[in-house]
């Protein structure tokens, strides 16, 4: 599955997170975003140019893996720095290196790999949620500019992004086929952004509003072609998909692991409550769940790094990932008891944190409407 130079990568994102992350949880935690200093640093480490070619910054890696290493190692110490991170150098960097013009590259890309410019990308809008299709937001052509209004909501890294990839009805008629990508920067009169979002979880990542009022966009800053926006989007979300997998069972598994240790120590009526029959058959239940489920994410990698992962198939991988994940979660809080219901507690919080994983990136009822579809139904 992985080389050593996987190995060695792994070793050189662990180092990085025990430096610049794990001692400045609670400082996150409590500005609601990860601080630029660690963007600045991820970027100096090499970590968010992974799939951006070396004359941007970039390392060129040519190997997901080397995504899925990143991704897994950040979800292990909390998912909230897999999605702000990811969304980064994962889900937007594709976008950024396959539909741009050598000009467009020339300008973002080598701020894209220093973290000096962190982006994000705005599909989903009030009302509208997994439906792509029904996008409101519009761009209107005058002259050379386009001209944008509308809104976009639960935008991870919205808060903090200068440059937002944003899905926007270019020809309403078409639906799908009337949607066109703009890469809309920090600073674009009448673009703003509302107030960091109050979630439930992941308080580490910032997560914001966007909204748009007659901001003039320049065709420089199209992406891709005009109407080719939607077809843009599904090609790439596959990867976004696994994505999310990757990091819902490596987030599951890390504490699954301090649980096991948990139910070791903690004492009840004489004896460690893992020995309890119950508490014993449950956790060689979850055990066996998460390295199933790892075994099959670890193929989807795979896949996707030889170009032969389908859609159907990452949507396979996001929506059980999402549902072992909040399964093992949920059952972790229960053997930690009344302690597992409190936020000093990392099991608490990565309940919390998990919620959400069977929500974006497409919800798992879309997943299923994707998968029932490809079995003709």
């Amino acid at each position: 599955m992985y080389t050593a130079d996987h190995d060695l990568f792994r070793s050189a994102v662990r180092e990085f997170i025990k430096r610049e992350i794990e001692p400045r949880t609670e400082e996150f935690i409590a500005d609601r975003a990860v601080s630029r200093d660690v963007w600045l640093a991820a970027g100096r480490a090499g970590l968010l140019g992974l799939g951006v070619p070396e004359a941007y910054g970039g390392s060129d890696a040519r190997d997901f893996r080397f995504n899925a290493v990143l991704v897994s190692e950040l979800a292990a110490v909390g998912v909230a720095y897999a999605s702000s991170f990811g969304i980064h150098f994962d889900v937007v960097a594709p976008y950024l290196v396959e539909l741009t013009t050598e000009e467009q590259r020339q300008r973002w890309l080598p701020r894209f790999c220093t973290g000096e410019m962190i982006t994000a990308i705005g599909m989903t809008e009030a009302g509208g949620g997994s439906d792509l299709a029904a996008l409101r937001t519009t761009a209107t052509r005058d002259g050379d500019d386009w001209v944008l209004n509308g809104s976009k909501t639960f935008i991870t890294n919205g808060y903090c992004a200068g440059l937002v990839v944003v899905a926007a009805k270019t020809d309403p008629a078409k639906r799908a086929r009337g949607i066109t990508l703009f890469a809309v920067e920090d600073g674009m009169p009448g673009f703003t952004r509302g107030r960091k979002l109050d979630k439930v979880g992941q308080p580490e990542s910032d997560t914001a509003e966007l909204f748009f009022d007659d901001v003039r966009v320049p065709a420089a800053n199209l992406l891709g072609e005009v109407g080719g926006g939607f077809v843009a989007m599904m090609e790439r979300l596959p990867q976004e998909r696994i994505g999310s997998g990757i990091a819902n069972i490596a987030h599951a598994a890390a504490v699954l692991t301090e649980t096991v240790e948990y139910t070791r120590q903690r004492k009840a009526f004489g004896q460690s409550i893992g020995s309890f029959q119950h508490n014993k058959f449950l956790l060689a239940e979850l055990v066996t769940k998460v390295e199933l489920t790892q075994c099959y994410v670890n193929q989807a990698v795979l896949a996707h790094s030889r170009g032969e992962l389908s859609a159907v198939d990452a949507a396979k991988v996001k929506w059980w990932s999402a549902q072992v994940q909040n399964e093992v979660l949920d059952a972790c809080v229960q053997l930690h008891g009344g302690y597992g219901y409190m936020r000093e507690y990392r099991v608490a919080r990565a309940w919390m944190d998990a919620r959400v994983t069977k929500i974006w990136a497409g919800s798992n009822e879309i997943m299923k409407e994707i998968i029932g579809r490809e079995l003709g139904l």
